[in-house]
């Protein structure tokens, strides 16, 4: 049963005729005919009795007639429903976001409320390890993960836009030893007390990778997934951290000594990425639209 024979049926019921129902659908009255026996035949059984160019509805006939109305009106309401999402009249944009990249995707997201004030803005805040897993079971279409060494096999799942690159820095308390360095080498901190961030978070893989290949394992005295919270316990001298260097050239100099790693850099590289082969709402899509075309902006990437 299709709803094009289920519509001409009830056309031809309406009319009380073949000829009048064709004419109001603007096809021929064979095709009318056919329509009507192809739904018979769908349902294996014969809706209407008969008799030379005249006809009655059989019970089966009048049991359909009575759900053919609700059926075509729920179909109108799909066709409305299906295109209002195809326009991006409605509908809904779900993201994973890390906590650190409200600065980079505020300003595209307040556009894209701008062109479509119908889609409703979903984002799910954690780090890059949930971000992942809430994308591979399609609780959101598009998230914000970090790209850095030992995790190419994530990739072989996942198409990504580069967003952000920027290295790490030390962020120490003002007065520190290596205030006014143009770099420190990373086996330096060895005997420092470190604030990580919290293990949901790549950036923690990230500079323990790091401190292990510069020869150590740095004593942690504090974790947060906040950055801003991070900066406030190093600069009351609780302890030091590595933290992108477009984060720290946001705070206040006379509060924190900030200063650039030597040696190969350790990169904060922020993607946006969505699952290979996987199919994007129309919302989504719409928004990956957006980013790209404010990335391919000059001197977008940092």
């Amino acid at each position: 049963m299709d709803i094009r024979s289920l519509r001409y049926f009830v056309e031809v019921v309406e009319q009380n005729s073949f000829t009048r129902a064709a004419a109001r659908l603007h096809v021929t009255q064979p095709t009318v005919s056919k329509m009507v026996q192809q739904l018979e035949q769908s349902l294996d059984l014969a809706l209407l009795d008969r008799a030379g160019k005249r006809f009655t509805l059989t019970d089966a006939g009048k049991v359909v007639l009575a759900r053919a109305h609700t059926l075509l009106a729920l179909h109108a309401e799909l066709k409305v429903e299906l295109r209002d999402l195809q326009e991006l009249e409605r509908g809904e944009l779900r993201v994973g976001v890390s906590p650190q990249t409200h600065s980079t995707l505020a300003p595209w997201l307040a556009e894209y409320h701008q062109r479509y004030p119908g889609i409703e803005l979903k984002m799910y805040e954690s780090g890059t390890q949930a971000i992942e897993r809430d994308l591979r079971t399609g609780m959101v279409e598009l998230g914000t993960m970090l790209d850095y060494p030992g995790n190419a096999a994530t990739w072989q799942d996942f198409e990504a836009l580069p967003l952000v690159r920027s290295p790490l820095c030390l962020l120490a308390a003002p007065g520190s030893p290596w205030q006014g360095r143009s770099s420190v080498a990373l086996a330096e901190l060895a005997d420092s007390p470190f604030i990580f961030y919290g293990a949901a978070f790549a950036l923690n893989d990230i500079v323990l990778d790091a401190c292990q290949r510069a020869g150590f394992a740095p004593r942690i005295t504090g974790r947060s997934g906040q950055w801003d919270f991070i900066a406030s316990l190093v600069r009351l001298g609780v302890g030091i951290c590595l933290l992108p260097k477009m984060y720290c050239d946001t705070l206040e100099p006379a509060q924190f000594a900030v200063i650039p790693l030597a040696g190969p850099p350790v990169e904060w590289n922020l993607m946006l990425a969505w699952r290979r082969g996987g199919r994007l709402s129309f919302a989504a899509r719409a928004w990956l639209e957006l980013v790209r075309a404010r990335m391919a902006q000059p001197g977008r990437l940092q």
